[in-house]
């Protein structure tokens, strides 16, 4: 009697990757998320990132429904991303949102930097002017002072956003 559908002892065994069809769900999920996550960018940011022309037409097309007709587009759009490799589109949609935080960031720095004017007023005035020569030091202590006084007085805090408006003029022009 021969043998049959029997493999040789000698050859390597296939390993078979058996995925459920929850497994094959919630991969179908996480992609449409992704998707509606890329119809909420301006169009602007969406440039930037690496679509095929299927899907960025889809995602502007998103952008224009209303309701239901948005609902089946995002559904759409999560069928073409199945083609796509999502990888780069998440590093790019990644970086977007480390953009904002990293602007956040920036802005507390600005507002610690400004409580230390108003606090220690000319140490920090001159760690300002060396770190941005072009820095009016004589503008920046006015403003300092008057801080100080709206403080004490309970007054609308004017020079205190001042301060900061001017340290963010600054920052910008460094960029």
């Amino acid at each position: 009697m021969a043998r049959k559908n029997q493999k040789a002892p000698w050859e390597p065994e296939e390993e078979i990757i058996w995925v459920s069809k929850t497994e094959m769900k919630e991969d179908m999920e996480a992609l449409q998320k992704l998707g509606e996550e890329l119809v909420e960018l301006k169009p602007s940011v969406l440039e930037k990132f690496p679509l095929s022309e299927d899907l960025a037409e889809a995602i502007k097309d998103a952008q224009r429904f209303k309701n239901e007709a948005k609902r089946r587009q995002l559904q759409y759009i999560g069928k073409v991303m199945r083609n796509e490799d999502p990888e780069p589109i998440q590093a790019a949609l990644d970086k977007v949102r480390n953009k904002h935080s990293q602007a956040t960031a920036e802005l507390h720095k600005l507002e610690q930097l400004r409580d230390r004017i108003v606090e220690d007023g000319d140490a920090a005035i001159s760690e300002v002017v060396e770190a941005h020569p072009e820095a009016d030091r004589q503008r920046l202590r006015q403003l300092a002072r008057q801080a100080n006084k709206e403080k004490k007085a309970g007054k609308p805090a004017k020079a205190y956003r001042e301060i900061f408006q001017v340290l963010k003029e600054l920052k910008q022009d460094e960029l």
